[in-house]
Formats: structure tokens, C-alpha cells, sequence
């Protein structure tokens, strides 16, 4: 289980590697997604809160990368947060998500993108329920539930 002080590491001293990586050209990655998924996945954008469509769904399956399709989070981890984004405790797999120091906006936060195309997720923070206390926050234009 990923805790606080192993996001902080991975954040400051690097990543776990992932099982794949996944490049396009920007040109590519418009082509293949919408105006909005482009926004937030390639340029950091998010999403106003509760306006995602994934905000209110709790059907089983999995959450992958709107971008590449790799497994994210499982649904058995998702949660209401009331924070009006997707959030969830734990990544599907420890490789799954590579994290980034973000101080934009004046304040120290880290950042969650998918480990395999560097997508855009959203941020992670120590403010989660119990047993790992994280909550992924999560754009729900980053991701797409496979009901499998």
C-alpha cells in the first residue's frame, strides 16, 4: 500500500518505473482526443467540480487513461469525497501513476500523471480515509471506466 511518505519520495527523488511508455507528438494527441481531454491531460487543465461525468458513478470496473488506456484505479477504491472530483486511496498498481512536485498557484501540491504517457490526472493528498489516508483527486476527463 502507497502511503504519504512514499508519494513525497517518489515525488522528490523519482518514480517507479513503469511497464511501458507511451509517446505521441501533440499534433497526434489532438487528433485522438477531444478539445477538453486534450486541455486537461496534455496541458494541465482541470475540470470545474461535480461537473465531470464520473463524479457520481460507483459502477464496478476500472478506471484507464483516457490518453494510453492503462489500468489507473480499481472501482473498489473509489470514494465520496463531496471534494466534486473522482477520488479514490490507492493506484491500481504502485507503477500506474508518477508523481510531480506542483507548486503552481502558490501553494505545494502533488501532482498524479499516468506513469506510461505522462497524461494530466490531477493531484494526490494526505487527507484520504483510512487504511492509507490518501485521496487521488482525479479529473474525470483523464479517465475512462471500463465496466469489463
Amino acid at each position: 500500500m502507497i502511503t504519504w511518505t512514499e508519494v513525497i519520495r517518489f515525488a522528490t527523488k523519482g518514480n517507479p518505473i513503469p511497464d511501458k511508455k507511451v509517446e505521441k507528438t501533440e499534433t497526434e494527441w489532438k487528433n485522438l482526443l477531444t478539445a477538453e481531454q486534450f486541455r486537461i491531460t496534455r496541458l494541465k487543465g482541470t475540470e470545474r467540480p461535480n461537473s465531470g461525468d464520473l463524479c457520481s458513478i460507483f459502477d464496478e470496473g476500472q478506471y484507464n487513461c483516457t490518453c494510453c488506456n492503462t489500468p489507473l484505479f480499481d472501482s473498489t477504491i473509489k470514494f465520496d469525497s463531496s471534494s466534486g472530483w473522482p477520488s479514490f486511496t490507492q493506484p491500481i498498481t504502485e507503477n500506474a501513476i508518477k508523481y510531480h512536485k506542483d507548486t503552481s498557484f502558490g501553494m505545494v501540491r502533488v501532482e498524479v500523471m499516468c506513469n506510461v504517457c505522462d497524461a494530466h490526472l490531477g493531484h494526490v493528498f494526505p487527507d484520504g480515509p483510512e487504511p492509507s489516508g490518501l485521496r487521488y483527486c482525479i479529473n474525470s476527463e483523464s479517465m475512462i471506466l471500463d465496466k469489463k
